[in-house]
């Protein structure tokens, strides 16, 4: 009744309009009379459900269950697929395009490359380079330092302001420039992390990463990732079209499963290999899952601290 009702607001006759639901491969029907007339297409050409932009990347990437994709842009994105997710007021959820009775999740980071880019110009000389040595002069861990900076208010979690602590947890001022820097990436991608577990994501022996974007390129932050997330990290190339990439290859799972009953991932396996270029180091596992959980309770009490500080300022004003 609640669906009917929320339709109903929405347009008139909506429901009739759209139609059944049906899986995202499904074949709906052949293509218009209008398309064929004026674009030439094939009258016998089929049509596939559709689907959003972000759940046809993840096609794109061709992601199976307990994988992650991570697009390292001027926001940071993250998708994942898995069977059983909870539904939290931060991300989305929603149907996996290519699975029956599977879910993906979408959460945005909006502090990415530009906070790097910040980050490299005030403690790496303004250079990639010189940033991806001071990665490798630092050991995993960063001996307990955390750092959690979002120069813009955050989408994950609602929160603003760089917040640094020490192995005890306690604020510190500053940190010297090689710390700041693994400090800043390793914030990153704990927060990651961290909001994957509170949807559902658990790490397993066979979890992927897939890593596009800009910073995809640099192999100091590919190493931080796999560590942190204990998983291999994979990049491919030719990415940069992941959505529209993805809804072709919906297309000819669509046409090839009524067709014989093929599998996405069947369809698919003669598309381009990922190459491996990063793996975790030996004990990444007993660092970083202590790390992630000191960083939760951190980036919760830098959340409460922000809900308090703005309430007081509207009480005052």
């Amino acid at each position: 009744m609640i669906l009917l009702l929320f339709l109903q607001a929405c347009a008139p006759d909506l429901k009739e309009k759209l139609g059944d639901l049906v899986p995202s491969y499904e074949i709906i029907g052949s293509v218009s009379q209008y398309m064929v007339d004026q674009h030439g297409f094939n009258p016998n050409c089929k049509v596939v459900a559709f689907t959003g932009d972000n759940p046809a990347s993840l096609a794109g990437m061709r992601l199976k269950e307990g994988d992650i994709a991570v697009s390292l842009g001027t926001s940071d994105t993250l998708m994942l697929c898995f069977k059983t997710p909870k539904p939290a007021l931060e991300g989305h959820i929603f149907v996996n395009p290519i699975e029956e009775n599977g879910y993906m999740a979408l959460l945005c980071f909006k502090n990415g490359s530009l906070t790097r880019e910040s980050i490299r110009d005030t403690s790496a000389e303004g250079s990639w380079e010189a940033f991806e040595k001071a990665l490798k002069r630092t050991s995993p861990g960063n001996d307990g330092k955390i750092g959690i900076y979002f120069d813009v208010m955050e989408i994950t979690p609602f929160a603003v302001g760089t917040h640094r602590f020490n192995e005890k947890d306690e604020r510190v001022d500053s940190f010297a420039k090689d710390v700041e820097v693994r400090a800043l990436i390793e914030g990153q991608f704990m927060a990651k992390r961290a909001h994957a577990e509170s949807l559902g994501y658990t790490l397993g022996p066979s979890t992927s990463i897939l890593a596009t974007g800009g910073a995809s390129s640099n192999l100091g932050i590919l190493q931080v990732i796999a560590d942190v997330f204990n998983a291999p990290v994979y990049t491919i190339k030719d990415t940069a079209n992941s959505a529209c990439l993805g809804c072709a290859y919906r297309a000819k799972h669509g046409l090839e499963r009524a067709e014989r009953g093929a599998s996405f991932m069947g369809v698919v396996q003669a598309a381009p290999p990922y190459s491996l270029v990063a793996e975790p180091c030996g004990n990444a596992h007993e660092i970083y899952d202590a790390l992630t959980a000191r960083y939760k309770k951190l980036e919760e009490s830098i959340v409460v601290d922000s809900h308090l500080q703005s309430k007081k300022a509207k009480l005052e004003s």
